[in-house]
């Protein structure tokens, strides 16, 4: 009955603004609104839509960092707002937000805030990923309870790289396959002699069309099986496949757990790098392949990188470490990529170092969690300045364009300032009690990151 009521008041409501109308002028707009779908009198129309639905659902804002650093990246999150043209970008990209030219109610305010800050939100990262990072980097501290995270006799490094189309487009003159190789050639050239690594790629065949999307779905090699590092034979693996079809990240990951099948966990470090610019296409179900691989015998470690990715694959590949315990991290150029790849050469260091003191006790390093603490506080201040500047250049625009009066405006300066500060009270939460932890021994911080952190998403 009372969407009844509703359905009738709303037909009502279009009828008496219809009338207020003369024929010519409703006979004009019907011609332009047919001959050019996409004009402003379409988009104002659609925004008036969306305002005067009584139906309106209010997302609340997060209220823990867990349920911040879970929310989709932003479709817009990298957007420049202060650029040249960066209010015509902002007026065109916006134009179909809920509209609130006149005088909107708080819960309508409150959604038009929700809706913009889903398209600008940052990539925060919650603690379990630094719980995850810290632990990476004490690889092989025999505090360490986790087996996986021990140093056995043998490691095995093996890359799954992306060799789909996208990775022939170029970051700064260079093709990102080419910059992808280099980094890990730079990186096998720096393994202990006793070491091993191995190349699966994935997305090598055919082409990036439809006709060949079943081919290029169906196509992942391991080019250089897991192996000692020979340089001459390596070189020719990475000659063998360039950027070329689709991207099946699922069965990469499914065909690497057959590779790993042989060295099982008891007896192998087994890390996983998974390097990705873009999201799976191919609907092979690339998380549940990762938790196969995870849960398995093999029980490694599985990092993800993503390369120049956009915030869609960000999301998935996010999702990928996730779902495995592993660190994910986004890099944007070869510099970054070889940067990252240098924490791990550090870390095959520490496997050879422990090899050769007999496995002796390898004491945490306080310094180089330190900086791992650091380096988490600042980013995550950094997204949420970011953040909270590109909203409000928006409402800035917006505002001057006469799409909000000055009350709704000050409600939604205000609204974004409050939110960033409670964001901002929380990163600054987080690094007091990061830096005590660090104090305590690598197993009694770990634990009790863990215990304050992890079980209380499950």
């Amino acid at each position: 009955m009372k969407i009844f009521k509703s359905i009738l008041v709303s037909a009502l409501l279009l009828f008496l603004l219809s009338a207020c109308s003369n024929d010519s002028a409703k006979e004009s707009n019907e011609t332009e609104d047919k001959s050019t779908p996409g004009n402003e009198q379409t988009v104002k129309k659609e925004r008036k839509e969306k305002a005067v639905n009584g139906n309106i659902k209010v997302e609340p804002l997060p209220t823990t960092y867990q349920e911040l650093a879970e929310l989709p990246i932003g479709k817009y999150y990298n957007m420049d707002t202060s650029g040249e043209n960066s209010k015509e970008e902002i007026l065109k990209v916006f134009s179909d937000l809920p509209d609130i030219s006149g005088n909107p109610s708080e819960k309508e305010l409150d959604y038009f805030y929700s809706e913009l800050l889903k398209r600008m939100q940052q990539d925060y990262e919650g603690p379990e990923n630094l719980i995850n990072r810290l632990k990476f980097e004490a690889l092989g501290s025999p505090e360490n309870t986790d087996s996986r995270y021990q140093f056995k006799d043998n490691l095995n490094v093996v890359f799954i790289i992306d060799a789909s189309g996208s990775m022939a487009q170029k970051i700064n003159g260079k093709e990102k396959m080419a910059s992808a190789k280099d980094s890990i050639l730079n990186f096998v050239n720096k393994l202990p002699k006793d070491a091993k690594v191995g190349i699966r790629v994935y997305g090598h065949k055919g082409t990036g069309s439809d006709a060949d999307k079943a081919l290029s779905c169906s196509s992942s090699e391991l080019v250089y099986p897991i192996s000692n590092y020979n340089e001459g034979e390596f070189q020719a693996a990475l000659n063998k496949f360039s950027p070329s079809g689709w991207t099946p990240i699922g069965l990469a990951m499914r065909e690497a757990k057959n590779d790993l099948s042989s060295f099982d966990g008891a007896n192998n470090t087994n890390i996983v790098y998974l390097v990705s610019d873009g999201i799976d296409t191919c609907d092979d179900q690339p998380i549940e392949a990762a938790k196969e691989l995870y849960s398995s015998n093999i029980s490694p470690i599985i990092n993800v990188i993503g390369f120049d990715v956009d915030s869609k694959g960000q999301n998935q590949l996010r999702e990928i470490a996730s779902a495995t315990e592993g660190i994910y991290d986004t890099v944007t150029n070869e510099g970054e990529l070889q940067e990252e790849l240098e924490k791990l050469s550090n870390m095959t260091e520490q496997w050879k170092e422990w090899l050769e003191q007999g496995k002796q006790k390898i004491e945490s390093n306080k310094i180089a969690n330190s900086l791992e603490i650091f380096s988490y506080i600042t980013d995550e201040g950094s997204k949420g300045t970011k953040e909270k500047i590109k909203i409000g250049t928006i409402l800035f625009e917006l505002h001057k364009d006469g799409r909000m009066n000055d009350k709704s405006y000050k409600y939604l300066m205000t609204k974004n300032t409050e939110y960033h500060k409670w964001i901002q009270e929380q990163i600054d939460q987080f690094e007091k009690e990061l830096k005590a932890l660090n104090e305590t021994s690598y197993s009694q911080a770990i634990k009790a990151l863990e215990d304050k952190y992890i079980t209380n998403t499950q």
